[in-house]
């Protein structure tokens, strides 16, 4: 397994590019995976953020926490603004413009602005090959209208509008697999990450920028407030859905699939579950119905680093 953390603490710049003094809620994992993201990149960026939590709590006029380029645009659209960016600045370069050479286009936005609502101009600006990279910040529902689900948000997850009853227990479907999605379109490079795991995620991210073509970086980020947990274990609960096997960290390059993060053996799944108050309903047998799928899933993605040629150990 490649070691990616060994070579990032030479990388990270110790000026901010998110600075503080922000709106975010306390003990935000986004606001965290956003300030990590930004520390593994130069200040030769444009940023273009989606509508969403990091939006509005980084972005409030008269002020802002953004010490580089940065563009608000809407939920639907951000990979196409991105995708404009990056097609104007090739122009304006090949024209003769005094711009900066090889400028970073980075699209952001949250998991509804990613799996759901900007879900088509992302898929477009994929299968077109515009050079920028697509960061999704997952916090795994419509945290800043109120917790809403999104087809991010885990099966059984209750939020306001996938309430707990005696017909329901949740959100009733899977969480959609977006890392996936991405793979599908043939990009060069595709990834999954955690502020839980600084290193992983700062090196991913810089992978990603560095590789000619569209590349994507999916973030599980913890939200307090929206899972229903305490404040101060965004960390320990971001460790557990890599430990578990929720949210396992890996890459693909340029289809091949690498473990980046390797668990020997996968805890519980209800390790993870009973901390978050969104999961209190859960039966025995609920939770048993998601393990089932965990360890499903997990062996799916332990045969496809297999076939690349990773040894990795059995880990259910």
């Amino acid at each position: 397994m490649e070691k990616l953390e060994l070579y990032v603490p030479r990388l990270i710049q110790k000026k901010e590019k998110f600075a503080p003094g922000h709106r975010a809620c306390v003990g935000c994992g986004e606001a965290l995976a956003i300030r990590q993201t930004f520390k593994a990149l130069g200040n030769n960026i444009i940023v273009v953020n989606a509508t969403g939590c990091a939006e509005i709590f980084t972005g409030q006029l008269p002020v802002s926490s953004w010490e580089v380029a940065w563009i608000h645009t809407l939920f639907e659209n951000t990979a196409a603004v991105a995708s404009g960016v990056e097609a104007a600045y090739k122009v304006l370069r090949r024209k003769g413009s005094p711009l900066p050479a090889n400028t970073k286009i980075i699209a952001i936005g949250g998991d509804g602005g990613t799996s759901d609502i900007g879900l088509q101009a992302l898929s477009g600006a994929m299968e077109r090959g515009h050079d920028f990279t697509y960061i999704c910040f997952d916090n795994e529902a419509y945290m800043n209208t109120g917790i809403q689900r999104s087809s991010s948000t885990p099966f059984g997850a209750m939020t306001t509008t996938s309430p707990v009853g005696k017909k329901s227990i949740g959100k009733f479907s899977w969480k959609k697999n977006m890392p996936e999605i991405a793979v599908a379109h043939n990009i060069p490079y595709v990834a999954t990450a955690t502020h839980s795991y600084p290193f992983d995620l700062m090196a991913k991210v810089k992978k990603a920028t560095e590789m000619p073509g569209p590349a994507y970086v999916h973030v599980l980020s913890v939200c307090p407030t929206g899972w229903r947990s305490a404040n101060d274990t965004i960390i320990r609960q971001g460790r557990l859905a890599v430990e578990t096997g929720v949210f396992p960290l890996f890459e693909v390059v340029n289809g091949e699939y690498k473990i980046t993060v390797d668990v020997p053996k996968l805890r519980p799944v209800k390790d993870y579950l009973k901390i978050q108050g969104r999961f209190r309903h859960l039966s025995d047998e609920n939770i048993a119905k998601i393990q089932a799928r965990v360890e499903l899933e997990y062996q799916k993605l332990l045969e496809k680093a297999n076939h690349g040629g990773q040894k990795t150990k059995r880990s259910s």
